[in-house]
């Protein structure tokens, strides 16, 4: 193993602080009608000003996450209190129903058939209500959570397409998000309704999503029921999302104190990077069919930044929860793939779109789902990972030499 690991902690830090932030705070803001932009291109020139509620929100809580976790930067807490001023105020219908996406100037563009952008709003209002204990923030957290959980069954409500009671599918990626989200916005729920939101959700993910009979992989749809369903829909795997749901679950395992659930969380890890990993061009994959048959996604093949991101930060918690030597051994392998094929050598930012063979295939640096938010949350998670390894390497090695 070549990996130095004090080293690595310096390199997430510094591209965090150095290089991604800045990016974000210069080429970001809209000082005029405020919120953000996204649509940059690869020198951080806007190319389009629709504003999209997921990528506002996830703007909002990484700013107000670093200022109430890395340091008290007032230009960080600016920034997060102008997109969250500006999604109060266009964001959503007047009843916390969040749209999809907004003019620049914060007219709603696509009504709010997706449950991720109330999901983000949640995220964004419960933290940066941490940072300047704000009622108001508190409040629309809280109200657009219930929101949430009132949605599970049904979550795009009048919008969703499928005709019901012929093929009745519930999706991985809803609570797979709220393993993170409770946890997130904890400060604002009872304590034994926390503690029952994160057990239906471990229960989703580890009991109905996870599937020991396909050997361990975690599927993205089933039937209503439980059971699998052999579909286009049914058949799809999507290792970047189990993969990045496997450090959601770790996180709970510490919050819960189940020592077994993180193990079984690390296993899965491991599962779906074996499974998704490109073994000709090097790379995860982003959809695969489970069967082998053609998936419908015709961009399945390509490599994307958040999937690799997640990775990294899932392998080292594995790590440094359990100490798995595999999960080191893929760290140092993604750990390489991800910064020789992600990060652009000449500016700010990384891609986020390779095709199957590790080219870039869009030079932007954000747009309608690419934002502020998985490559600085995935340098700030293994920085602080890292960090955690390191001081227990050192603790070690100063039981065994007090000389130290």
């Amino acid at each position: 193993m070549n990996l130095n690991l004090k080293e690595l902690e310096l390199q997430y830090k510094n591209e965090l602080l150095d290089n991604i932030l800045p990016f974000w705070l210069q080429k970001s803001q809209d000082k005029e009608c405020g919120g953000y932009f996204t649509c940059l291109d690869r020198q951080g020139n806007v190319f389009d000003t629709d504003k999209f509620i997921w990528l506002q929100g996830r703007q909002v809580w990484l700013f107000s996450m670093l200022y109430n976790k890395v340091e008290k930067k007032q230009e960080w807490l600016d920034c997060a209190i102008e997109g969250a001023e500006f999604l109060k105020k266009y964001g959503h219908d007047g009843n916390y129903n969040w749209y999809f996406s907004l003019t620049r100037e914060g007219k709603p563009l696509i009504d709010p058939y997706n449950i991720f952008s109330y999901t983000f709003a949640s995220m964004a209002f419960g933290q940066l209500s941490l940072a300047t204990g704000n009622e108001e923030y508190a409040e629309i957290a809280q109200r657009t959570f219930d929101i949430i959980l009132s949605k599970v069954d049904n979550p795009k409500g009048k919008w969703n397409k499928a005709h019901p009671g012929t093929r009745n599918l519930k999706n991985f990626a809803l609570p797979m998000i709220l393993c993170n989200l409770s946890l997130e916005i904890e400060h604002l729920l009872d304590e034994e309704f926390l503690t029952k939101t994160m057990e239906n959700c471990i229960h989703e993910v580890m009991d109905v999503f996870l599937r020991p009979e396909l050997g361990g992989i975690v599927v993205e749809n089933v039937n209503s029921d439980g059971t699998l369903s052999d579909s286009f829909e049914g058949r799809q795997i999507t290792p970047g999302h189990a993969i990045e749901a496997m450090w959601f679950i770790m996180d709970l395992g510490i919050r819960l104190n189940r020592p077994e659930l993180i193990k079984k969380a690390v296993e899965t890890t491991l599962t779906m990077l074996n499974y998704g990993w490109d073994k000709e061009y090097g790379g995860i994959f982003y959809f695969l069919d489970r069967k082998g048959f053609p998936p419908q996604q015709l961009e399945w093949d390509q490599k994307l930044w958040w999937v690799h991101v997640e990775a990294l930060i899932s392998l080292l918690k594995g790590y440094q929860l359990t100490g798995s030597q595999e999960c080191l051994t893929w760290f140092e392998k993604i750990h390489d793939y991800t910064w020789s094929h992600f990060k652009d050598p000449e500016h700010p930012e990384w891609w986020g779109y390779l095709n199957r063979r590790g080219e870039v295939l869009l030079d932007l640096k954000g747009g309608k789902w690419k934002g502020c938010f998985h490559v600085p949350r995935g340098l700030y998670q293994c920085w602080k990972t890292l960090e955690k390894i390191n001081s227990e390497i050192n603790s070690e090695q100063k039981i065994l030499n007090p000389q130290i």
